[in-house]
């Protein structure tokens, strides 16, 4: 598996000093989680699945997680399993996905018991799942953590090989400041004791902002609710310490997508465009709403998540464009590892201080998601990396790979997506 694969060698080197390197999916924890990008949500009615995900991965997508949870209806959930084990097994009979799978796949169960019994009808099926997706993880009235933990441990055994375990930080004892603080601690208790499963933790957005009534508007950002942007605050602070504690922590979702008329005035600047020849695609990105995801994805960078969930094929290539390391944040992380006795210098770019000790941790991050995105040239900003993912796009797609909307229905389009 490898990102930004659908380019061709040419246009590779032309983008990348130092393109993505591809990603072994029985790498270690911090490899794996810096490469899941944009997570896709696809409900597992979906009667074409299989072939669903192919598409979905000649079009950048490498991580995508079947749900059984919220984007099926109750009295859907049996034929929705029945699906998801059909085409699973399916899909471990193709031969694009026979030896190095295009992406990585999870599937997002209710509860522990169906995690499991999904797994033991699925036979050879199982070897298409890198893990899974626990909802709502730890809050009251849900299932005991550490039951899913434990369901997580069994489907690895029946599998033989390690399957990933992504809790997902969502419910109300998270969302309300007087059960946080034990809510939280006692989920890295938990986590802590399951840690080699552990891949990444997600967070819910649209659950945190539901405790209050909210839902963010297209001309706001997560971080722009702010009873929201505390609890996520507080996720990092207990569970995404830098010091060997933490896990990697997810973005959450981005929910918008082609909308009408607008509020707020774009904040996307014209300046990686402009002459570039990709004026167009600015335009295309405001009409889109995808310029409210750009700002997003920066607050989530600055915040110390990665990765993003979104809900429609659209969003994927701008959260891998923004994902490539610029060539000033690789200058300046490889500058300040490579000075082992501490010490305070000038960024070659001239613009900033770097200090050895206390930028350790971001370079060192920073270098991961290197070999994952890879290295950008100097002259080269996420609208060049964006309008080659169109072109790329629009030269190779084959009949049929055109997405359709997000949505929660069992037909058979090829990029129907909804989740978290």
């Amino acid at each position: 598996m490898r990102h930004f694969a659908e380019l061709d060698p040419a246009r590779t080197a032309a983008l990348f000093l130092h393109p993505p390197q591809p990603v072994d999916l029985a790498a270690q924890r911090d490899e794996l989680a810096v490469a899941l990008g944009a997570t896709l949500y696809c409900p597992a009615t979906r009667q074409r699945l299989a072939g669903d995900l192919l598409r979905l991965a000649r079009r950048g997508v490498r991580s995508a997680v079947a749900c059984l949870e919220d984007s099926v209806p109750d009295d859907l959930v049996g034929r929705a399993e029945d699906t998801l084990v059909r085409e699973l097994a399916d899909l471990a009979g193709r031969p694009e996905w026979a030896g190095d799978p295009p992406l990585m796949l999870f599937l997002r169960a209710r509860t522990p018991e169906q995690l499991l019994s999904v797994v033991e009808r699925s036979g050879v099926g199982v070897d298409c799942l890198q893990g899974f997706v626990l909802p709502k993880f730890g809050g009251t009235g849900q299932p005991d953590p550490r039951d899913w933990m434990a369901a997580v441990r069994r489907a690895s055994d029946l599998a033989g090989r390690r399957l990933w375990a992504m809790p997902v930080l969502e419910s109300r004892d998270v969302a309300h400041l007087d059960t946080r603080r034990e809510a939280l601690f006692g989920v890295r208790a938990v986590l802590d004791e399951h840690r080699d499963l552990v891949l990444a933790v997600r967070t819910g957005a649209t659950d945190l902002s539901a405790a209050y009534g909210l839902r963010r508007p297209r001309g706001a950002t997560v971080w722009d609710v702010r009873v929201v942007a505390d609890v996520l605050g507080d996720v990092i602070n207990v569970l995404g310490r830098a010091d060997g504690s933490g896990y990697p922590i997810t973005a959450p979702v981005w929910e918008h997508f082609t909308s009408g008329a607008r509020v707020f005035r774009t904040t996307l600047s014209a300046g990686p465009f402009a002459g570039s020849g990709a004026e167009e695609l600015r335009e295309q990105l405001i009409a889109e709403d995808l310029d409210g995801l750009v700002r997003e994805l920066e607050l989530d960078r600055v915040n110390g998540l990665q990765g993003k969930t979104v809900i429609h094929p659209s969003h994927v290539a701008v959260v891998h464009a923004v994902s490539v390391v610029t060539h000033e944040d690789f200058c300046d992380a490889s500058d300040v590892l490579a000075q082992s006795a501490g010490g305070v210098m000038a960024s070659s770019y001239r613009n900033k201080m770097n200090e050895a000790g206390p930028h350790r941790p971001w370079a060192e991050r920073v270098l991961a998601r290197a070999r994952a995105f890879g290295v950008a040239r100097p002259e080269v900003s996420y609208a060049h990396l964006l309008q080659a993912q169109d072109e790329a796009w629009h030269a190779f797609a084959q009949p049929g790979d055109e997405p359709a909307a997000a949505g929660s229905g069992s037909g058979s389009g090829s990029g129907a997506a909804v989740g978290r």
